[in-house]
């Protein structure tokens, strides 16, 4: 059987990390941290996490990728079995400005149990009101955004900006918590740069103000996506607070999950990439590491009709030609997994009538790799 181009690109980052983090987990060995012990087959102990009366089981979650993560994805992905699924990231000052498209994003949050609403700014004011707005309408946790790189987002002081100035990142963070009764947790990167690694100080001085997890991307903001998350960099953070400590970055599948929680320490971990064009992963990696259900991986004419039931459903949320143009990406992701023919891919891909895509998609699909594996 022949890899597709997503597969093939999934064993490419993990054959990455396999040669480049031996060294890192030698270098752990001599901090004497206890194993990883108990659970299942993989060694991993079945522990759920609670943050205030909200449990995370497992402690598997989605992350915030902006244009991916709405509300289609993100139910789907909720179908599955998610321990936590986070909104896109959502400007603070344009969501109390009531700017429609910006609410957009956040609306699964509001009175679903296991999501969290994902804010970003850089005044304390907005940031504190666009949360009591999404703790008000029932968002259950409220996440604060400190690690998105895009140079849209840092060129405006936000994101992962705030931490070359730890002070005023804060002031934000005690806004938030000081606005909302419900769990505030934090998402940033390792530092800066190479010479601003200040990762572990920052989520030490989260914590202190009432931050009740974080979660961290083995990058920094100058490395954006490049070379590989460095997973045992994280340990730093984990020592350095009591609260839980997510896992970011290059997480795959549950061999890249298993390394990056024994390379890190951390209490679980958080997919973003690997997900795309894959909405049962975290269900499946929830499983494999903590004996959870086992997802029921579409297959054959099943694959093609959630694929099928994605795209109206991203027709319907955004109104037709908006969702057509945004449900490309996802069916791009779909048609790499089941090696769709180039020429059919593309054809799709520019195909600017919906019932024509609806009509192609169970031959674009029928050579499904999964079903034959």
């Amino acid at each position: 059987m022949h890899l597709s181009l997503f597969a093939a690109h999934r064993l490419i980052i993990v054959q990455m990390h396999i040669s480049v983090q031996i060294e890192g987990l030698t270098t752990l060995s001599s901090t004497k941290s206890p194993p990883i012990e108990g659970g299942n087959a993989q060694g991993l102990s079945a522990l759920s996490l609670s943050i205030a009366d909200i449990t995370l089981d497992p402690p598997v979650l989605l992350a915030p990728m902006a244009g991916i993560t709405d509300l289609p994805f993100r139910r789907l992905v909720a179908r599955f079995g998610a321990g936590l699924v986070v909104s896109e990231m959502v400007a603070s000052q344009e969501m109390v400005e009531a700017k429609a498209s910006v609410r957009a994003r956040a609306e699964l949050g509001f009175g679903e149990q296991a999501t969290a609403v994902q804010i970003a700014g850089r005044e304390a004011h907005w940031m504190a009101e666009a949360a009591r707005i999404a703790a008000g309408q029932g968002a259950r946790i409220i996440d604060i955004n400190m690690g998105c790189p895009a140079k849209k987002v840092t060129g405006g002081l936000s994101g992962s900006a705030l931490m070359r100035d730890p002070d005023h990142a804060l002031r934000l963070i005690e806004a938030v918590v000081g606005a909302v009764d419900v769990p505030v947790t934090l998402k940033t990167r390792l530092g800066w740069d190479d010479d601003c690694l200040n990762a572990p100080d920052l989520a030490k001085r989260a914590e202190a103000a009432g931050i009740q997890m974080v979660t961290i991307h083995g990058r920094t903001r100058c490395q954006f996506y490049k070379s590989v998350a460095d997973w045992p960099a994280i340990r730093a953070v984990k020592s350095a607070v009591t609260i839980p400590v997510i896992a970011n970055g290059d997480i795959i599948d549950a061999p890249s999950a298993i390394q990056a929680l024994r390379c890190s320490g951390a209490d679980g971990v958080m997919v973003g990439r690997g997900i795309q064009g894959a909405p049962w992963l975290l269900a499946e990696i929830g499983h494999a590491l903590y004996d959870t259900r086992a997802p029921v991986l579409p297959t054959g004419q099943d694959f093609t009709d959630m694929v099928a039931d994605h795209y109206e459903d991203m027709l319907s949320f955004y109104g037709t030609a908006l969702g057509a143009k945004v449900a490309r990406k996802h069916l791009g992701w779909y048609m790499d997994a089941a090696a769709t023919p180039r020429d059919l891919h593309k054809r799709i891909l520019t195909e600017p009538e919906p019932t024509q895509v609806l009509a192609l998609l169970p031959v674009a699909l029928a050579s499904d790799l999964r079903a034959v594996a």
